[in-house]
């Protein structure tokens, strides 16, 4: 009878292969589903435009003032009262960024019970 020697186990490395594998596959799927844009196209930069805010918005101040045009506002409804019929559907504001969430949550629900139909918080958006 002869002696049977037990065999080194070894790590199968075919499953590893496999996941990598299925990773490369996903990644250069996921890749290309985005059209990249023209090479020839140049975006514009906004680098020094000094932003300003729309002419019929309302600016809320981190004191909890608001302003619009200049002028002090002293409530939504007389904001809304202010502004010719075709634009109070959609109501632009201009928060401060050292305003209180809650202070620019309260004056959204004002506008929406004074008769806007949509309000819309103006921001700076920065692409770096």
């Amino acid at each position: 009878m002869r002696r049977h020697h037990p065999r080194a186990e070894r790590e199968p490395t075919i499953p590893l292969i496999n996941i990598v594998f299925l990773m490369l596959i996903f990644f250069l799927v996921a890749g290309t589903l985005a059209v990249p844009l023209d090479k020839e196209l140049r975006l514009v930069s906004t680098g020094d435009v000094e932003g300003a805010a729309p002419a019929d918005a309302l600016l809320l101040h981190a004191d909890g003032r608001m302003t619009n045009r200049g002028t002090e506002v002293t409530s939504a409804g007389a904001f809304i009262e202010g502004l010719p019929e075709n634009m109070r559907t959609r109501i632009r504001i201009v928060p401060d960024r050292d305003l209180p969430a809650a202070s620019l949550v309260a004056q959204g629900r004002a506008l929406r019970e004074a008769g806007a139909e949509s309000v819309v918080i103006v921001t700076e958006r920065g692409l770096e």
